[in-house]
Order: structure tokens, then C-alpha cells, then sequence
């Protein structure tokens, strides 16, 4: 079921979603060779309580951890973990959220570690504005294929593809509400866009070939091919006047 939200739920999911971004930005924030994923897992789980919030990945079906953190051909979902020390020329994929008075947050960014390929660069320049495109589809009135196509055709345009196994999704006082919201997809078709609906917009994007799996851990997700992979999203609002976006200063 599909809930739309007033204004006032949508005035404490504006919180929560600022909450989520700035978590994120303090994590990009400490991102430099050397750094553990586990440091910046603790560096987000303290913004997060600090802000009088709780994140809202740890413990979510088993998750361990605050942040997904997932390195260069890991997609999503990745663990945190002591052991791993990020290198100069990684691309690192940061995905959390925060749950503030009863409602979610949910948001997502990949950030270079030092100075990294211009293959990486340009991967991660075409997700980032892949999720405007689908944002900027994002009208009431409209459809989510309206969103879907538009990210799926830039990606596309630009030699890359889209990860079709994961998609987008509501968000609300669950963290994964309907509808899905996919990266690929035909405009004009799926579920009509209302106001007061709140998505989860994010692109999964890779160099190779759209194929994934999924390690022994349960959690992380690799392309198929080992080749690069780059993920943004951002928390929306639909509203009469355009879509906003909630994970925001």
C-alpha cells in the first residue's frame, strides 16, 4: 500500500532526511587513504545519535552495521569492517539512513578516494546526474516509469548500464515502503505519481554489464564482471509544486 503524507509528516521526514544527509556529508567528509571502513561506520553512528535520531540500517534484517560501505566493484550493501583500509584511486559507495521520530531517511553517495581514474571519475559523474534526471521526472501527475526510463536512458547514452536486481523504493515509517521504484523501465507506465508520496530515487550504476551477485556474507553485492560500480540516491517528496528533494541541508 502506497501512503501519501501530510505536511506534517512530511515536516518531521524533512528531519530525518537531514539527518541522513548530513551523516553522509561527514562521512565524505573523512574519506582519505588509510581510513578503515569501520572508523567511518562509527564516525556516521555518532552523527546520527547526536542529532537525537538512530540509524536505521543497524539491525535492519540482520544488518550489522551502520553505513553500507562498498568499494570499487562492490555495488551495495557492503560491511564495514576494521580490516578494510580504503586505497588512493577507490571509489567508495556510502548508503545509510536515519530514523527520527517514527520516520526514515534514506540516502546515498560515492565518493573518490584521492586522486582516482578518469573511468571512475566519469562513472561517478554520470550516476550522480543520472538520479537528477530520474528526480527531475519525478512529477505528480506522472509515472514511475516516467522516472525509471529517464535514468536508465542516460546511463545508457553514456556506455554504462543499470543494475536491474535492486531498485528504488518508498519511504516513510518504514524504511522500504511500495512502490519499487526500478532503474530501467518504459515512461508513461507503472504507478501514478501523487503528492505526498515520499521515494528513494538511487541509480546503480556499472562500467560492464548490469549482472550481480552476492557474497557468502548475505549482504555484499558484486557486479558480475568486476568491473566499476557507483550509487547515488536521494529521499523525495512529490508535491504539486515539483519534486523535492528531503535529504538536504
Amino acid at each position: 500500500m502506497i501512503v501519501l503524507k501530510t505536511g506534517r509528516e512530511l515536516a518531521v521526514m524533512r528531519e530525518a532526511c537531514r539527518i541522513s544527509y548530513g551523516a553522509l556529508q561527514e562521512i565524505g567528509k573523512a574519506i582519505e587513504p588509510g581510513v578503515t571502513t569501520a572508523e567511518l561506520d562509527r564516525l556516521a553512528e555518532a552523527y546520527i545519535r547526536s542529532k537525537g535520531a538512530v540509524p536505521n540500517f543497524k539491525g535492519y534484517e540482520g544488518y550489522p552495521a551502520t553505513a553500507c560501505i562498498s568499494i570499487n566493484n562492490e555495488v551495495i550493501h557492503g560491511i564495514p569492517s576494521k580490516k578494510r583500509k580504503l586505497v588512493e584511486g577507490d571509489i567508495v559507495s556510502v548508503d545509510l539512513g536515519a530514523l527520527y521520530e517514527g520516520y526514515h531517511g534514506d540516502n546515498a553517495a560515492t565518493f573518490a578516494v584521492g586522486t582516482v581514474s578518469d573511468e571512475a571519475k566519469r562513472l561517478m559523474d554520470t550516476t550522480r546526474e543520472s538520479l537528477y534526471e530520474g528526480i527531475r521526472a519525478a512529477r505528480a501527475g506522472g509515472r514511475i516509469g516516467d522516472i525509471s526510463h529517464a535514468i536508465q536512458a542516460y546511463v545508457e547514452a553514456h556506455g554504462y548500464s543499470v543494475v536491474r536486481q535492486y531498485v528504488g523504493h518508498g519511504v516513510g515509517t518504514s524504511l522500504h515502503e511500495a512502490p519499487e521504484v526500478p532503474n530501467f523501465g518504459s515512461p508513461g507506465r507503472g504507478v501514478r505519481l501523487l503528492p505526498g508520496m515520499t521515494i528513494a530515487i538511487e541509480p546503480m550504476v556499472n562500467v560492464g554489464g548490469p549482472a550481480v551477485r552476492v557474497l557468502p556474507d548475505g549482504w555484499t553485492v558484486l557486479t558480475s564482471d568486476g568491473s566499476l560500480s557507483a550509487h547515488f540516491e536521494h529521499t523525495v517528496a512529490i508535491t504539486a509544486d515539483g519534486p523535492q528533494i528531503l535529504t538536504a541541508d
